[in-house]
């Protein structure tokens, strides 16, 4: 079992920045940062594997970075020129199986937080 827990989110005006936090109870072969906006489906954001190999939906790329703080157990997600289009709800998941290929894809992760809200105001 892996618990989540994300904090960080907020308003924020467009071309602001936020940074997103993930604890985690330990880490998994898989992490990434998904989101969701009212009336649309969940989307990956950005996923990194244990190897450090990384992936970035292509609507973030430039703007968004995932790392991870071995240390503490967090996994971060630095979000800088915000858009109103990234207001969603955005949820830390993690999982042991899914394969880099599949990590920007929602449906194959086990493990999810609870979310955190970002709202951005143009």
């Amino acid at each position: 079992q892996v618990q989540l827990v994300e904090s960080g989110g907020g308003s924020v005006q467009a071309g602001g920045s936020l940074r997103l936090s993930c604890t985690v109870s330990r880490y998994t072969k898989y992490m990434g940062w998904f989101r969701q906006a009212p009336g649309k489906e969940r989307e990956g954001v950005a996923g990194i594997k244990d190897d450090g190999s990384i992936r970035y939906a292509d609507s973030v790329k430039g703007r968004f970075t995932i790392s991870k703080e071995n240390a503490k157990r967090i996994l971060w997600l630095q979000m800088n020129s915000l858009k109103p289009e990234d207001t969603a709800t955005y949820y830390c998941a993690a999982d042991e199986r899914v394969g880099y290929s599949s990590l920007l894809l929602p449906r194959n992760w086990y493990f999810w937080g609870q979310g955190t809200q970002v709202t951005v105001s143009s």
